[in-house]
């Protein structure tokens, strides 16, 4: 300890001896003459940053010498970059001013890209768009703007290995680890002001993840005073929207308030019968005591509801294109959607932070509690209401076993063709018919969450040499999942047990439920998690380093409310509690070659638990979870180099992270060499591995012109050979075929070295935009996007797809040519995009008005944009037979992009 004072004091006499530079300067509007507070400076090489005062006058102190890049950045307004050379000597800058930045229309772009998840289950593949909004790197910028609509990952990896927070108070959820973006929807103007550190690098709000960390600051005080409205016409996921925001901005008594509200709709999107109605509401209010502390109380209320979407077979697509979804009808002369979905997570926070010139301290606490509902069909001994089902379909009498029938598949396709759509009244005339009982009903899945979190972080600054950091948070949450049936259509009651198998979901319960009653399943699931961090920053004349190391607690436990007479022995009462201890290192070291040329590397060594998502085999019937549960290990390195010269940005970049002993659990009906029936698939010591490199650079031709270069070359595959488990449901099983009971071990499948699904590994973009003096502005980007591939079905990558269920032996014909024409991995079809934006901003009499305008897939090309492999032809024979046409009935299914779209926004700010 005495060792360790006194290495810090000599730092710092070392510190103070060394020879620094003092500049000084003020910030103002271009045109307005209006000083520009909290505008954030920094030499481009440091992470250390300083602030304009409410004056726009800033003084900072640096200690680095020789030519150094400094840049002057502020919300809505173009970031300046130009030279300094440091050598002891007072600068003064003057008055420095700054133009409004017309191109920030283009965040609304990419907010309207990522709300409107497209398809069922597309949330599972979620890009990471979102997090990338507040950079200013070319790469993620064209990331996120242009590869987005190929939902492109960055790194391949998912969202959930990035951290969102609120105020310093993390966002991310538990059941999947991903940020919910659509509890603050609408609000651009709002929650715009964020700060993104990517990939590895030092946050002082959190340990932070792999992909990067997004700090939303909702302080009244750092927003631009005023009234904006805006209206917004789009052909996306949403028609129409208008909001208006006013920002008091900082009064002499210390208040700032700010309040913001939304509408969005749409009666249909891009894709057919998706509905949108969301409505948002904001309100900040902040004060301030003193220059150094102040107190800050957020709401925000944000409601999303909308009709979701299916992927399809080519089959499908053929006939229909597209645009179509299989999800809705007309009833009563008005589109219904079957699969909807809503959300309604209200959030409270309240902050507190102090800033001193060498201290930082923020503490933070949020509450929220809402739910997150999923509406589909229920049938019972009943035939599929799914238009798209495989027995009305043409390929079903081609690829019957007993030979083609032509005839009946041309009947088939006449009446898809004629009927593609859900029949609602036929559903309510099948319920007319069998009495008081519901054959079909409609009904929600519901997540009804309440969290709980507390965060603080402290950073101290040791003169300009050593930085010190310290934090943690704390969250918890208790989920009640359940059915709750939402329409009987027509009938009157519902008999709550599982026809196949004639047992009680709810065997202590009413068999009848009538409509807004919990049915099928119901439980809790309670789950808490502690984080504390550390790191330590040291900056050098010509380096500096950091380390940070991070130690968290995760405990979760399911509790049931229904006892299932399928599982009267686990389903109801509280289970196992699972808890995991992890640890985590993370370090980065930068040489700075000159103030223009520096060179970065960071590592990082990650335990973490499981998403509660792979923790529960089958959490609405029972409480088993996945035997051996392991934590996840993930090991990171990137290696970057940084040129920012006068009229030459840019940045290469290369990666390499490894996923190790993660889980994954799947639910689909299978026909196998053991059996056939709904199933639980079970994958556990699943590694992977993703390595490649990035790049952009931006070139200022003229003060006019601009041009940039930026693509990702990756390589993202399956690391190891996992190991498979299903579980046999035995209550689902479908016509007449009989299922083995219990567990059974598959043993390993055949993965290593096959493609992820993460979206395309290639992209390339090339680009140019021109900047007028009379403030307009127009941008293209020509995109290339390759090498991406669909999700494997991992069943048929075991020994047990070689069995005849009929005879218990390999299949004779199964020889190793066989199988692998017939398991050969699908890449899709590469990806060519022309994106055109522009704007236009007009002053007059002192009010601010602008126009933006986006044409995204300009030459309106049709393309996969992910897709995965059918589970239900489990053997070798069946996927032979299925694929004898070219035309198999359980072919993968695709999601497909939206062909040309436009965004069209105008704003006035008074």
């Amino acid at each position: 300890m005495r060792l360790a004072i006194i290495v810090a004091v000599l730092c710092c006499t070392s510190l103070y001896a060394q020879q620094s530079t003092r500049i000084t300067g003020q910030l103002m509007e271009k045109s307005t003459d209006i000083p520009i507070s909290n505008a954030t400076i920094t030499l481009e090489n440091i992470s250390q940053k300083f602030a304009t005062d409410t004056s726009g006058k800033f003084e900072i102190i640096l200690l680095q010498t020789g030519e150094q890049i400094l840049q002057i950045s502020v919300l809505d307004f173009i970031t300046k970059r130009f030279s300094v050379y440091l050598e002891g000597n007072p600068i003064d800058l003057g008055s420095i001013y700054l133009e409004r930045d017309i191109a920030r229309e283009q965040t609304d772009n990419l907010i309207s890209l990522t709300d409107g998840d497209l398809s069922e289950d597309f949330e599972a593949v979620s890009s990471s768009m979102g997090l990338l909004q507040s950079t200013r790197d070319i790469f993620l910028n064209r990331a996120a703007f242009d590869f987005g609509q190929a939902f492109f990952k960055v790194r391949g990896y998912d969202s959930r290995n990035g951290n969102v927070l609120m105020n310093g108070v993390p966002m991310n959820k538990f059941f999947d680890g991903r940020p919910q973006w659509n509890n603050w929807g609408g609000l651009n103007d709002v929650v715009r002001n964020q700060e993104f550190t990517h990939s590895l690098r030092l946050n002082s709000n959190t340990f932070g993840g792999i992909l990067g960390n997004t700090n939303i600051n909702t302080r009244p005080s750092g927003f631009r005073p005023g009234l904006r409205l805006s209206s917004s016409l789009s052909n996306r996921t949403y028609r129409g929207r208008l909001m208006a925001t006013y920002n008091s901005g900082e009064k002499p008594n210390g208040l700032a308030y700010s309040v913001s509200a939304s509408r969005r709709w749409a009666k249909e999107g891009f894709v057919k019968g998706t509905l949108y109605d969301a409505y948002s509401f904001f309100a900040a209010l902040e004060y301030q005591f003193n220059p150094q502390n102040s107190i800050t109380f957020t709401s925000i209320l944000a409601r999303n509801r909308r009709g979701r979407s299916s992927a399809l077979t080519e089959e499908v697509f053929d006939l229909m294109g597209g645009q179509y979804n299989p999800y809705w009808g007309k009833q009563g002369g008005k589109i219904r959607n079957s699969r909807e979905r809503e959300i309604f997570e209200p959030l409270l926070l309240f902050n507190y932070a102090l800033e001193k010139k060498n201290i930082n301290w923020n503490v933070g606490v949020a509450y929220q509690t809402g739910i997150n509902s999923r509406s589909r069909l229920g049938y019972y001994n009943a035939p599929n209401p799914d238009p798209t089902y495989y027995r009305y379909l043409p390929s079903y009498h081609i690829n019957s076993s007993i030979g083609a029938d032509f005839i009946n598949a041309n009947l088939a396709k006449d009446a898809f063709l004629e009927n593609p759509q859900l029949n609602w009244e036929q559903l309510y005339k099948a319920n007319a018919n069998t009495g008081e009982k519901a054959s079909y009903l409609l009904y929600d899945d519901v997540a009804q969450n309440t969290t709980i979190s507390g965060a603080t972080s402290f950073t101290c600054t040791v003169g300009n040499l050593i930085q010190l950091g310290f934090g943690g948070n704390y969250k918890t949450t208790t989920s009640g999942n359940y059915a709750v049936i939402q329409d009987l259509l027509g009938a009157t009651y519902h008999e709550d047990m599982d026809t196949f198998s004639n047992t009680l979901n709810d065997s202590d319960g009413e068999l009848q439920k009538t409509e807004g009653e919990k049915f099928n399943y119901n439980y809790n699931l309670d789950a808490s998690q502690m984080e504390g961090f550390a790191q330590i920053q040291l900056t050098f004349k010509k380096w500096d380093g950091f380390i940070s190391a991070l130690y968290s607690n995760f405990t979760v436990q399911r509790d049931g409310f229904f006892k299932n007479e399928r599982y009267l022995e686990n389903s109801f009462g509280t289970g196992e509690k699972i808890a995991f201890s992890n640890l985590a290192y993370k370090g980065g070291f930068t040489y700075f070659v000159t103030g223009r040329h520096w060179f970065t590397a960071n590592a990082a060594l990650v335990e973490r638990p499981p998403i509660i998502q792979n923790i529960f085999i089958n959490p609405r019937e029972n409480n088993e979870t996945v035997p051996g549960l392991q934590k996840e290990m993930v090991s990171s390195v990137d290696l970057s180099y940084f040129v920012r010269l006068p009229g030459l940005t840019a940045r290469i970049s290369a990666f390499y992270t490894r996923f190790q002993h993660t889980t994954d659990i799947n639910f689909f009906f299978v026909d196998s060499g053991l059996g056939s029936d709904f199933v639980q698939e079970v994958i556990t010591g699943l590694d992977k591995l993703h390595k490649g490199i990035e790049f952009g650079f931006e070139y200022e031709a003229s003060s006019s012109v601009k041009l940039t270069a930026a693509g990702n070359v990756g390589h993202y595959v399956y690391a190891s050979d996992p190991f498979i488990q299903i579980n046999f449901d035995t209550s689902g099983a479908e016509e007449d075929l009989i299922a083995p009971e219990g567990n059974i071990d598959l043993g390993i499948a055949d993965l290593k070295n096959l493609k992820l699904a993460q979206g395309p590994q290639t992209a390339l973009a090339l680009g140019v935009s021109y900047r007028a003096p009379k403030y307009w502005w127009i941008s293209g980007t020509t995109n290339y996007l390759t090498n991406n591939y669909i999700n494997l079905s991992t069943i048929t990558r075991t020994s047990s797809f070689l069995i005849d269920p009929e005879t218990g032996e390999p299949f004779p014909d199964a020889s190793e040519e066989h199988i692998d024409k017939l398991l050969e991995q699908n890449q899709l079809d590469d990806i060519y995009l022309l994106n055109l934006v522009g704007g236009k901003s007009w002053l007059i009499d002192g009010k601010y008005i602008s126009f933006f305008a986006s044409v995204n897939n300009v030459f309106d090309t049709v393309f996969r944009t992910g897709g995965y492999e059918q589970s239900r032809n489990g053997n070798f024979g069946q996927l032979k037979q299925d694929n004898l046409s070219g035309s198999p009935s359980f072919a993968p299914k695709y999601w497909y992009s939206y062909g040309r779209t436009y965004f069209l926004n105008l704003a006035i700010s008074f």
